[in-house]
């Protein structure tokens, strides 16, 4: 468990304050301190009522029925007890870590931090409370300064938590390596700390070594064979290794243990789309965006799987989601601009790529889509600015030496539309067929005669006549 919460057994004295009472009292001391749940509840409250306790005891037993209605989830009940604990004794460290946790819970990730910052001040050797300050700073973002505070909990105490939890810190500013020496030492300390093993799975799964990660996703789940995120991951790991089969799998267990796992549903249906069951993943796609309607992720994999079945319209209402969720995401746009472009709704076309490229102005794959938009547009000159701007990040960019070769052969420059046509040809060699698709005829080897008939480039005619293919960037 990343936070550590601290029951307190109440000092032996404090059991004899009322002679006449003894044998009850001492029993709920006994099982306030020691019991959990609503026996745990019921007993530290006929404590609080007997009127019997103040300060430090009194703080005591509010701590730990907080603790019983953290557990519960009951966070505003656990914060009220944890007030009246220090305002019984302001000088419990335990009561203002337990209610920096509750605080944590709630995400009130300020009030927590203030919280763990007292408990600190109180006892600054607190190991726990500096672990706890540490995965507050994490879920705001500050990892260097969560990193700061797990070094000092470990300087203090060792222990395979920490350091998972500092682990997932330099993780998290993409330093794998020095995570995955964290996660080492937390399974030397616990070798059956699945979380951990875990967590250096994904470690390296992100340096991109799929079998490493599919390792110790398969030692946490031998640990723990109901670990879902487990199987999902090493789901993913498989997915990565075309192994799709094996990740269909793993997700299907995944979803045995929680049919409501989106992520699950969608990463399924991705393992199934590459499989060609296309239908399938749509499926899988609709049931994840049932159960969160605003998972990006889904709706941009339906996207693709419309598009493979040439249901532009649908997919364009997907990316147009996307783009409501995330307005930031070039991507979207570019999806976006390219599915419009390739049905002819190329004023909207040009929209979505120039909000694209706003975003991100050295986009490749946008500046290559809207030089096809233009091109199909009859704007020659402008689709061929398009297509130079992105060869001059990507020299070898098929689509775009295709794009621009047909471009300057509309434009009469029948040679040098050539020269590009064949390098385009030469790095993907079924380039033409791909754009006879787009509604592009192939183009003549040479130019024509003088003097003879020339067959017109039908992009709009053969568009209407055989839908184009998907194409993804």
């Amino acid at each position: 468990m990343p936070n550590q919460t601290w029951r307190l057994v109440p000092i032996a004295a404090a059991l004899l304050a009322a002679a006449t009472a003894v044998p009850a009292l001492a029993d709920d001391w006994d099982t306030c301190a020691k019991a959990s749940g609503d026996d745990a509840i019921a007993a530290c409250s006929r404590a609080i009522k007997s009127g019997t306790y103040n300060g430090k005891t009194l703080a005591l037993a509010y701590s730990n029925r907080g603790v019983e209605w953290r557990a519960k989830g009951e966070l505003a009940r656990a914060i009220a007890d944890y007030d009246e604990a220090i305002k019984a004794d302001p000088q419990q460290s335990a009561a203002y870590n337990n209610r920096g946790i509750a605080y944590a819970a709630g995400n009130d990730f300020e009030k927590a931090i203030a919280d763990y910052d007292e408990a600190i001040k109180l006892k600054p050797d607190y190991a726990s409370a500096l672990n706890n300050r540490g995965l507050a700073y994490f879920n705001q973002g500050q990892h260097q300064r969560a990193i700061a505070d797990y070094d000092e909990a470990i300087k203090i105490e060792p222990d395979a938590v920490r350091l998972n939890n500092r682990g997932n810190a330099y993780a998290s500013r993409g330093q794998h390596d020095r995570a995955i020496q964290d996660f080492d030492q937390a399974a030397n300390l616990d070798a059956n700390y699945a979380i951990a093993i875990y967590n250096r799975g994904n470690a390296y799964f992100a340096k991109g070594d799929a079998d490493r990660a599919i390792q110790n996703y398969d030692r946490a789940l031998t640990l723990n064979p109901k670990y879902q995120d487990a199987l999902v991951n090493r789901g993913v790991a498989y997915e990565k290794k075309a192994a799709y089969d094996r990740a269909i799998a793993d997700y299907n267990e995944a979803l045995k243990l929680d049919g409501k796992d989106a992520i699950a549903l969608n990463n399924r249906g991705n393992a199934l789309l590459k499989k060609g069951k296309t239908d399938d993943a749509i499926a899988d796609y609709d049931r994840a965006l049932k159960l969160d309607g605003k998972y990006v992720a889904a709706y941009f994999s339906r996207a693709i799987a419309h598009e493979n079945k040439k249901r532009y319209e649908a997919a364009i209402a997907d990316y147009r989601q996307v783009t409501k969720l995330q307005p930031q995401n070039a991507a979207a746009w570019n999806a976006s601009c390219w599915a419009r472009a390739v049905i002819g709704r190329l004023q909207e076309a040009i929209g979505d790529c120039n909000e694209a490229l706003k975003l991100q102005p050295d986009y490749t794959n946008a500046l290559d889509s809207r030089g096809f938009v233009l091109l199909r547009a009859g704007k020659y000159e402008d689709s061929i600015a398009d297509y130079n701007a992105a060869l001059e990040i990507d020299p070898k960019k098929a689509a775009s030496l295709y794009g621009r070769g047909m471009a300057k052969r509309r434009k009469g420059d029948f040679a040098e539309g050539n020269v590009d046509i064949a390098a385009a040809r030469a790095i993907r060699p079924n380039i033409m067929t791909e754009y006879q698709g787009y509604g592009l005829m192939p183009p003549f080897v040479e130019a024509p005669q003088r003097g003879t008939e020339q067959q017109p480039d039908r992009e709009d005619a053969q568009a209407k006549a055989q839908p184009p293919r998907a194409r993804r960037n």
